[in-house]
């Protein structure tokens, strides 16, 4: 390893042991490959060397630029956060947001509540997700060594692999439970881990976040853009998590801090543009096509032919005089007018000619008002709680909210979480679980609802190479 290394997160540690040399000759086309594939459409920097000398792979900070570049791609078109098995169709379907039409096994089981541990979708998950928290930990083992990236380049570089890591183990451990918190790029090490406990998986993501915060306190993302996590980002994904912990003074005060930084866009047709003002975090689409995953995935372009639709359930929660229904939702009928159905259409334009309007949004500012307004109304605040919840309604189009008890205004807030983050990144089904509301709302919609159905399965190839992961989560 002395001699030459190429970017080492590129491999999977635990499963593919006995093709460990041959990854390693074929790493040297990782790069070049990355470029090719658009990776570098994440950040503006120069295309990586194809070969680079260990001592030199982390003294270069383009390199580690189109490491993270690497990375982004694989967010946006792999795996559970944004390409075509990620969590808005998949748990879209699996709560009660959208229908599924399609003919594939795998999603069937999502959509009935049969999923088993042999799911093909789940084991991409897991899969992907500990590949790049592999990759991860080799981009922080090697900025740690390095000497001579600029101090504040290195603090960015640094914070946002950070963020990183949290943000995919914080999904994990919202599907699976106790999972392994990976720090580490011993593959002998890590092909023999436990799983960790709920509360331990939340403090290192706390820990990760926390760190992640203080460096890149110099990153700013530019205006138009917001394709690099940068400080506001960290503090957004951990005001999440201070909720899902229900540690409810410090969710509040770290959205107040990210309400601070950003400014509602008033405008609902303007929401999901690249340009939006409200928008925190988001993944830039590829060359071709030149549209977002969520406008290939959820624009019905003709019936049958479908694979989603919206569902009655969520349909019939929107108060008479939403605008969001309105901006928010299209509807496509079949040539015979017999068969109408209706589909998110937060995301309108299926393509571009030129360079795409939108890209696909992770975090926007309407998330961290209904995190503030649901802290504030478990603290006692429900002034504060009603004002937060009325920015969003009054957005919409609708009055100021009537709920005035703790119980009326968390079933208010839960409601308008539905209706403003509909179709996005699984935050209904996350929602669902956390307060408590999935058996009630989701026994009487799906058939095979089971209460283990909170959790997923491990899935049953990683317990048959990794046996310290047992036991099996309970159901399954």
């Amino acid at each position: 390893m002395k001699d030459i290394l190429y970017l080492a997160y590129f491999l999977w540690p635990s499963k593919y042991l006995s093709k460990f040399k041959y990854y390693l000759n074929q790493i040297a086309f990782f790069l070049l490959g990355c470029w090719l594939l658009g990776c570098s459409d994440f950040v503006e920097v120069d295309s990586p060397k194809n070969i680079l000398i260990s001592e030199t792979v982390f003294n270069d900070p383009a390199t580690v630029e189109s490491a993270l570049a690497n990375i982004y791609y694989k967010l946006r078109d792999q795996g559970m956060v944004s390409g075509n098995f990620g969590l808005t169709t998949l748990m879209g379907i699996y709560a009660d947001e959208l229908d599924y039409y399609g003919t594939n096994h795998s999603y069937h089981e999502f959509y009935n509540h049969t999923v088993a541990n042999e799911n093909s979708i789940l084991l991409s998950w897991w899969n992907h997700a500990y590949h790049l928290i592999y990759a991860s930990n080799d981009i922080l083992k090697g900025l740690e060594a390095s000497h001579n990236i600029p101090f504040e380049k290195r603090e960015s570089l640094t914070g946002q692999t950070l963020f990183i890591r949290a943000y995919i183990h914080s999904h994990l451990v919202s599907l699976f439970g106790e999972i392994p918190y990976i720090t580490s790029t011993d593959y002998l090490k890590n092909q023999e881990i436990s799983r960790t406990a709920e509360s331990e998986v939340y403090e290192h993501i706390i820990a990760d976040l926390r760190n992640a915060i203080d460096f890149l306190k110099n990153t700013e993302n530019k205006v138009g853009e917001r394709v690099i996590p940068d400080q506001n980002t960290a503090k957004a994904l951990l005001a999440r998590i201070y909720l899902y912990t229900e540690k409810w003074d410090l969710a509040s005060s770290l959205a107040t801090e990210v309400i601070e930084a950003y400014a509602i866009e008033p405008n609902l047709d303007d929401v999901f543009l690249k340009t939006s003002q409200e928008t925190i975090w988001q993944l830039k689409p590829g060359v071709n096509p030149k549209n977002t995953q969520e406008a290939n995935q959820l624009i019905i372009q003709g019936i049958p032919g479908q694979n989603y639709a919206l569902s009655e359930s969520l349909l019939s929660n929107f108060e008479n005089g939403d605008l969001r229904y309105i901006n928010w939702i299209g509807t496509k009928s079949n040539t015979d007018n017999d068969v109408t159905l209706k589909y998110a259409h937060k995301y309108k334009l299926l393509f571009h000619e030129m360079e795409s309007l939108e890209y696909s949004i992770l975090f926007r500012l309407a998330e961290q008002y209904l995190i503030r307004a649901e802290t504030m109304a478990k603290l006692g605040n429900f002034a504060r709680a009603q004002q937060d919840l009325n920015v969003i309604r009054n957005r919409a189009g609708l009055s100021n909210t009537t709920a005035n008890s703790l119980n009326e205004i968390l079933d208010a807030i839960l409601q308008e979480r539905q209706v403003e983050l509909f179709s996005e990144h699984g935050h209904r089904w996350f929602d669902l679980k956390r307060t408590g509301k999935a058996p009630e709302v989701l026994s009487v919609l799906k058939s095979n609802w089971e209460h283990y159905n909170l959790l997923f399965p491990i899935p049953e190839k990683e317990l048959s190479i990794n046996p310290n992961l047992l036991p099996q989560n309970n159901g399954y």
